[in-house]
């Protein structure tokens, strides 16, 4: 692949158009069978935007990241990965983004949605490579590094910088988490 010049691109915090962001991620959940599939498509994808735009891909994907960290989402992580670090809740919070845009809003509503999602055939609901397929659509295409042209400073909606909350729920009271997530918890909790 031809790669082209950005020697005029400066550090942005623009996010991609919420709706572009959506429709990209729903064609990627077209006929792939696994992660592996989806992330594919989605670097294809999102290597045909400019590179402002795939930067704009990888803000929209930490703004969703910032605006679904809260308690009961954790909650939800923890039950359905059976144990959710900080790490894990990053992961189990792209995997929740990777499913679209519906099972994304339903979930941030009511984290107990994602019952529709769950599988006999997966063990795991995280997806940390969704994280990086902008940054490699951006390298593949440039040669850089998209991280150097992000404003982290102007940015606020992103890892690092999440707002403080209480857990309403402890591990070792599994009642608390079967009351935030009534149906996860009575299929995946043993």
């Amino acid at each position: 692949m031809k790669q082209i010049d950005i020697s005029n691109l400066g550090k942005t915090t623009e996010t991609l158009d919420e709706e572009k962001f959506w429709q990209i991620v729903s064609a990627s959940l077209e006929n792939s069978p696994n992660e592996e599939k989806q992330e594919e498509k989605l670097i294809d994808e999102i290597a045909n935007l400019s590179p402002k735009e795939m930067i704009g891909f990888r803000l929209r994907t930490d703004k969703l990241l910032y605006d679904s960290y809260n308690a009961e989402m954790w909650c939800a992580g923890y039950i359905m990965n059976g144990g959710c670090s900080d790490d894990g809740f990053e992961y189990f919070r792209n995997w929740v983004i990777s499913r679209g845009k519906k099972t994304y809003y339903e979930a941030k509503e009511n984290p107990d949605s994602l019952i529709k999602e769950v599988s006999d055939d997966k063990d795991e609901y995280e997806f940390e490579s969704f994280w990086y397929v902008a940054l490699e659509a951006f390298n593949r295409k440039t040669g850089k590094n998209l991280y150097d042209y992000i404003d982290d400073e102007a940015f606020k909606t992103r890892e690092g910088n999440y707002p403080p909350f209480e857990f309403n729920w402890e591990e070792d009271k599994p009642e608390t988490m079967k009351a935030i997530c009534p149906q996860l918890f009575a299929k995946l909790w043993d």
